[in-house]
């Protein structure tokens, strides 16, 4: 089970990947959809395609960078649920992407990275 703020960290994470998405034109459509055991973080529309968006958040590299803790394991938990998804709001005729949303913070600094169809 995460600790309470490895919880707060992710939600905070999610929150800015949102603003960040919304900003560029995104429609968020669900955030934290979960099918099975597994979790999607953000659910968005991008244009006409259907965007399954990962969350990375860091304060520190001491475990590498963010986006390098979604494993080849990570992505297939990710598209399985995308397909819960798909099923479950009878859009498997969409045309659907996964991105990833690496976020660093250090100090008052925050980078964000944003890996479009990433895999």
């Amino acid at each position: 089970m995460p600790s309470a703020n490895k919880r707060m960290q992710g939600a905070k994470g999610e929150a800015t990947a949102v603003q960040y998405l919304q900003r560029h034109g995104y429609k968020i459509l669900k955030q934290n959809y979960r099918y099975e055991r597994g979790e999607i973080d953000i659910v968005a529309e991008d244009n006409n395609e259907l965007v399954f968006v990962e969350v990375k958040a860091r304060h520190s590299h001491a475990y590498g960078m963010p986006e390098e803790s979604v494993t080849p394991k990570k992505q297939q938990q990710i598209r399985t649920v995308a397909e819960g998804y798909l099923a479950e709001h009878n859009s498997n005729e969409r045309v659907c992407r996964f991105d990833v949303i690496a976020i660093d913070w250090r100090g008052r600094q925050t980078a964000i990275r944003h890996y479009r169809d990433a895999f």
